[in-house]
């Protein structure tokens, strides 16, 4: 008879591509935007707990070097989406300036060096931010990044006391490190974000040499962060991005612009003792292979052709289900709201079928949602709880 495992267990059997007692349940990140206006502004573990769903926490805790000249951000004390507290140096710092916009909230922020400054703005709405103007706009801008960036450094400490006090919940999860103000863990994801995803697919082909240079200073940056995770308790780290998807690049770009700078950091991080889930929401694919070679422990987000990616989730079990563990898989477009319970249950139950066979699968929607009816997140999470293993 199969003992019932705590949600940390379920998930990390899974992550080791085991079978574990049931098929682990969760979500990616939750939007403050759902939590406010279908929760009442519930905590993200209220929710887990309502809906008894296997829990995640986030925790992204930085830290400076004083012995390389680094320190707080003395004015940024409330980190954003997929930030954490800022760090700055007498040579890298972030000044912010509110402009006044009638329809979002719209924010320049402006890099200040020695040798000049780059100015980045963002605007955002009750959903999401998104840039008005990226920080690079021309090919000598990122000289001041490569002389001046900050490289922040895991706070070992402070992950580890979320550690301790989760418990047995769930997964403790992480990134690698973002640039500062706008950015995301996957190298080609976060040059995308301080160039612009068209003009950096156009530069591959007018200018690699470039775009390898820039790629390689952020590449730099994160892997400082990566040595620093040694001994942190975290159970998982993101890193890649849907800029990276080939819904978005070909093949041919992730092979040359993506894998060998994402592949080193997936390299490290397993010396520093970490997991790694590569994240690509979009199309996956024509790459499945080219990322498990990369070795990571788990992919995400298995995004269905009726939400705009391309995954057909048998065939990708088939394909790569014996090299990593997969996350997601699940459309909350279509099956968290306008339709009935009896179907979100049917595709909770075919996503088993098609991804569940011998472990290796935690289902989760695929990427974060703004708005679903509760009821049928119940549902999702009752009819994934009832997708048993058979005994061993």
């Amino acid at each position: 008879m199969t003992t019932t495992m705590t949600s940390k267990q379920r998930m990390l059997t899974a992550l080791q591509r085991g079978a574990p007692d049931r098929l682990p349940v969760t979500t990616h990140h939750l939007m403050h935007y759902f939590l406010e206006t279908y929760l009442d502004g519930a905590s993200e573990q209220a929710f887990f707990d309502h809906f008894g769903l296997d829990a995640i926490t986030w925790v992204v805790p930085h830290r400076p070097d004083p012995t390389a000249g680094e320190f707080y951000d003395p004015q940024h004390t409330t980190p954003g989406f997929l930030e954490s507290r800022r760090i700055a140096s007498s040579d890298w710092r972030v000044e912010v300036e509110d402009l006044p916009d009638p329809r979002y909230r719209t924010t320049r922020y402006h890099f200040v060096t020695p040798k000049g400054a780059l100015t980045m703005t963002a605007q955002s709405n009750e959903h999401t931010t998104w840039l008005s103007e990226h920080l690079i706009k021309e090919k000598g801008d990122i000289d001041l990044i490569g002389e001046f960036v900050t490289a922040p450094k895991c706070d070992v400490e402070a992950v580890n006391c979320v550690a301790e006090a989760f418990g047995e919940r769930g997964l403790v999860r992480g990134h690698i490190c973002c640039f500062d103000v706008f950015g995301q863990p996957g190298t080609w994801q976060d040059a995308c974000c301080l160039v612009g995803t068209q003009r950096m697919i156009m530069e591959t082909f007018d200018d690699p040499a470039w775009v390898h240079t820039l790629l390689q200073m952020l590449h730099r940056r994160k892997r400082i962060f990566v040595e620093s995770l040694q001994g942190a308790r975290y159970d998982l780290l993101e890193l890649g991005g849907g800029d990276a998807s080939t819904t978005v690049i070909s093949p041919t770009i992730f092979e040359n612009f993506v894998a060998p700078y994402d592949a080193d950091l997936i390299a490290a991080a397993h010396a520093a003792g970490q997991r790694i889930v590569y994240h690509t929401c979009g199309g996956m694919m024509p790459i499945l292979e080219t990322i498990a070679a990369m070795q990571p422990d788990a992919m995400e987000t298995f995004t269905p052709k009726q939400m705009g990616g391309d995954v057909r989730l048998a065939e990708a079990k088939r394909r790569i289900g014996d090299k990593v563990c997969m996350i997601g898989g699940f459309d909350q477009f279509h099956h968290f709201t306008k339709c009935s319970e009896a179907e979100t249950r049917a595709a909770v139950r075919r996503a088993f079928a098609d991804a569940g066979e011998g472990g290796g699968f935690i289902l989760s929607p695929s990427d974060h949602f703004f708005d679903a009816e509760p009821t049928l997140i119940a549902a999702f999470a009752d009819e994934a709880r009832q997708c048993v293993y058979a005994s061993t």
